[in-house]
């Protein structure tokens, strides 16, 4: 078999593809021996039927061929398709040129491919992260929170305000059926509620500032996922508020592992420029990323946006499924509209698509290449994954057609890690961020889940 591709209009290809009279002849004796163990004639055995008797059974030698011809060319296809190293996103449309009815056959398959990009630019792209100082504020913050857990709830006798502690009484009527049922889960006796909250709704929030120990408020509001109107009477028994220890050495020794309190505050400050230090790195791929996408100005196939959309709205279904949790309760269960949904996958599946397509242009740009000794590691984590061994992987990969998108797959990460070391970084002012400073120390890393 021999197959040529000539580009056609619309980002597509022709395949034109000769299949020679032998090989023909071998799929056609492969659907005779299929169709003489599956058709059942009387006075012969399966597997015994002679050819002139199939045919006549078929509808003829034509008949029969193009029966052959409708299983083998998927085949032919497939293989024209690897021999040229084309890029399909699409089912072809095949028509068959000459062998219809005997010999040598010959077929033109157009097919719509992936298309290639332009990344202008690319090797002078500026990534902005988020700054590495830490503020005086948020190491206050992060200290208040520390002297919190050592605080002390005092009455008040101001009016409330965000961060008082109310003791309340609180009961509430549904306005759809007043006097009947019980409403005993919209009932609390002494009540704390930490003012500025918005834990139960947002009105009371609204009606207990300013308010004073004594108060009587009442008061409308919608509860839940289905508005139902319900009427609030709530009491105001106290107002306290949390009083937070001074800073001292002695308080720090007490409410930490540190003698001092400078020595408290220096390792909250490491300890959040730490955490800056991994947002950072954590936003640089991303950054680098859309600063790349931001270089395409091509139309991107629709096939290929579909195609996206359905890999991620199958993988979000299977990851409910072992939640037992179906797509509509899901979005019930969010508040989230089906259709703003879609609309939302559907451009997080575009913007996949762009970075997959411009990665690709760099590594044809930087002549990126994946070695034998490279992807053999790529299988070998994969089959760890799989808990299958090295070979066992590589084998099923070949038969499904899968290795070369394997290698494809290792390049565009390779490129990516180019591009990421390549990229110029400023900080959120435009001053040059240097890579040195993106180093998380380890040591000092220690524990910084206590930072939060």
């Amino acid at each position: 078999m021999r197959a040529t591709a000539a580009p056609e209009e619309g980002n597509k290809v022709r395949l034109s593809v000769e299949v020679d009279e032998a090989e023909m002849d071998e799929a056609l004796d492969g659907v005779m021996k299929r169709l003489a163990r599956e058709v059942r004639v009387p006075g012969f055995r399966p597997g015994k039927v002679p050819r002139r008797v199939l045919e006549a059974r078929m509808g003829g030698a034509s008949a029969l061929r193009g029966e052959a011809l409708r299983e083998a060319l998927p085949d032919f296809y497939a293989r024209a398709v690897s021999d040229t190293e084309v890029d399909p996103i699409d089912r072809p449309e095949i028509d068959i040129t000459s062998g219809d009815e005997s010999g040598a056959v010959s077929f033109d398959a157009v097919v719509l491919v992936r298309p290639t990009v332009a990344i202008p630019g690319y090797q002078g792209l500026v990534v902005t992260l988020p700054g590495l100082e830490v503020t005086d504020d948020e190491v206050a913050a992060q200290i208040d929170r520390l002297r919190a857990t050592s605080g002390e709830l005092v009455e008040v006798a101001r009016t409330a305000q965000d961060g008082d502690q109310l003791t309340i009484d609180i009961h509430g009527s549904r306005s759809d059926a007043p006097g009947e049922g019980d409403d005993s889960d919209l009932d609390a006796e002494d009540f704390l509620y930490e003012l500025g909250s918005g834990s139960v709704v947002p009105e009371l929030d609204d009606q207990l500032r300013g308010a004073k120990t004594g108060d009587i408020l009442a008061f409308d509001a919608a509860l839940g996922a289905s508005d139902q109107a319900v009427a609030f009477r709530v009491l105001v028994k106290d107002v306290k508020e949390l009083v937070l220890p001074e800073v001292t050495d002695e308080w720090a020794s007490e409410a930490s592992e540190f003698a001092t309190a400078d020595e408290l505050t220096a390792d909250v400050t490491e300890r959040l420029r730490q955490r800056h230090v991994v947002q950072a790195q954590m936003a640089l791929q991303q950054k680098t990323a859309e600063a790349l996408v931001e270089l395409v100005t091509e139309d991107i196939p629709e096939q290929l946006v579909l195609e996206e959309l359905r890999e991620r709205i199958h993988d979000l279904t299977h990851r409910l499924d072992s939640q037992g949790m179906s797509l509509g309760q899901f979005l019930g269960a969010t508040g989230r509209d089906e259709q703003e949904f879609l609309d939302e996958l559907r451009a997080g599946a575009l913007q996949s698509v762009k970075v997959d397509l411009a990665l690709r242009a760099l590594v044809e740009a930087e002549g990126i290449e994946v070695s034998d000794e490279e992807l053999d590691e790529e299988l070998a984590a994969m089959g760890e994954r799989l808990e299958m061994g090295t070979d066992e992987v590589r084998q099923q990969l070949e038969r499904a057609g899968r290795l070369p998108a394997v290698r494809s797959d290792r390049r565009k990460a390779k490129a990516m890690r180019w591009l990421v070391d390549s990229v110029d970084l400023v900080d959120e002012n435009g001053d040059p961020v240097s890579r040195d400073d993106l180093t998380v120390n380890q040591g000092e890393n220690q524990g910084e889940e206590d930072v939060q």
